[in-house]
Parts: C-alpha cells; sequence; structure tokens
C-alpha cells in the first residue's frame, strides 16, 4: 500500500484533504511562531514542517517510512530555504522516541500509527509538553453510512464516527478540542480524484512494471469508492487538542 500511494500522490504536495489555504490557516489556528519546536509523525513529503517554518520560523523534525516521501520534503525544505530549521528522519512513526519535547506534535491523517484515534493520542502525548497542542487528522462520517460503505473503504465498522463521536474519543483520551479545520467536497475531490490521472500517466509510461496491475486494481477501486461512499458520507479534518497543563 505504500508503494501505491507514493505512485499516486507522486504530484500532490499536501498528502491530505487540506489545500494550501487551509494549511496555512492550521498554522494561525495553532499560533505557530518563531519559537514553535513542531514533532510530525508520518509527516510525508512535509509539506508542513516546511511551509510553517518559511511562514513562521518555526523549527521542526518530521518522522516517516518512505524514503520516497522524505526525499521530496528535503527538496522541499532547500526550496523553501528552511534546512537548518527542518529535519527528516527515516522510522517507523509508531514505535519512534523523541530526544526531547515539542511544543506541537502532530499526526495528520495517519491514526493507524496508534492503532486509532486514542492510542495516536497518547502516541503525541508523550512527545508534548504539558498544555502543549496536538493535531490530529481524522475521518468522520458526516451521516449514517451504509452498512457496506466501511468496508468498501477499507474500514473496520467502529473505526470513524460522526464528529459528536470524536468529541466524545477526544475527552474520554483527556484532550480539550479547541479548533479544527475541515476539509470541503472539492478538498476531496482535488486530492482523491487528482490521483486518477496520475495514476492513468504513470501506468501509460511503465505497462510492465510489476506494479501495474495492482495500480490498475488501486485506481478503478478508488474511483467506485470515492464516488459511492466516499464523497457523500466522509468528512475529515485536523482538530486541534490542548493537553492539561502541568
Amino acid at each position: 500500500m505504500l508503494r501505491h500511494h507514493e505512485i499516486a500522490e507522486a504530484d500532490h504536495r499536501i498528502l491530505n484533504p487540506l489545500n494550501d489555504r487551509k494549511l496555512r490557516l492550521l498554522g494561525d489556528i495553532a499560533r505557530i511562531g518563531p519559537d514553535t519546536r513542531i514533532l510530525d509523525l508520518a509527516c510525508g513529503k512535509g509539506e508542513m514542517l516546511c511551509t510553517w517554518a518559511a511562514a513562521h520560523g518555526a523549527t521542526g523534525h518530521g518522522v516517516d517510512l518512505s524514503d520516497t516521501f522524505l526525499t521530496a520534503a528535503r527538496d522541499r525544505a532547500r526550496e523553501l530555504g528552511v534546512t537548518g530549521r527542518v529535519t527528516f528522519e527515516h522510522g517507523d512513526a509508531a514505535r519512534h522516541r523523541a530526544p526531547g519535547l515539542f511544543d506541537v506534535t502532530a499526526c495528520i491523517g495517519a491514526t493507524w500509527i496508534g492503532d486509532g484515534l486514542t492510542g495516536t493520542i497518547a502516541l503525541l502525548r508523550r512527545s508534548t509538553v504539558p498544555g502543549g497542542l496536538l493535531l490530529v487528522g481524522e475521518p468522520y462520517w458526516i451521516d449514517e453510512p451504509p452498512e457496506a460503505a466501511p468496508a468498501a473503504l477499507g474500514f473496520a465498522p467502529g473505526d470513524f464516527v460522526t464528529l459528536a463521536g470524536t468529541l466524545d474519543r477526544f475527552e474520554d483520551a483527556g484532550v480539550e478540542l479547541v479548533e479544527m479545520v475541515l476539509a470541503d467536497t472539492d478538498d476531496w475531490d482535488r486530492y482523491v480524484a487528482s490521483q486518477w490521472q496520475t495514476v492513468h500517466t504513470w501506468l501509460h509510461d511503465n505497462p510492465d512494471d510489476p506494479d501495474a496491475p495492482a495500480m490498475r486494481e488501486f485506481a478503478d477501486r478508488s474511483r467506485r469508492t470515492y464516488l459511492t461512499y466516499n464523497r457523500r458520507y466522509l468528512g475529515w479534518g485536523v482538530f486541534a487538542l490542548r493537553l492539561p497543563p502541568a
């Protein structure tokens, strides 16, 4: 699956359904500044860390399993002139042990690293200063989905809940929801639908690649499930969660 996403998201800078404007808004909401230290687990191409370092003077460290994405992250840091402010590490975000504490820790759309939302909050919490901020990207159900929807989208039935149910999970984990930035339908279209053309081009250029059959199936399944279920029932957002003070 990692290889599939490396191919399908080759033309993406932001590996989730946020646009540039909303990523900037998230930085404003999180009060990112020159003294802000950020840890991003499953950081992808590092767009959040790089742009916030350039725009706000923040410093950060990103961890990801994909060498392909990390190469793009380091290239982006050089492009924006922030190589002295951000670092990137190849590794398993679920097992990462930061040497110190950060003001902001993030996992934007990869809560599988903690076997779900609650576990990911626990992973982030251990690397965050008391009273610090967690940024978590997570799907939620806009409306009650058809029974077939979770499995079709690759989820277990209880993986995601409504926005209100997501709030319940935050409160049960002992964190306070203080802000959020939600994707809209156009954000989803640009994130998911644009992958189809990327895959189409890749297949045209690599018809004999061993991954070609799987990528055709990936694109076909994505189109069908997105138009049938995802676009209608599944929301996505980044939630700003405040830890209690010491």
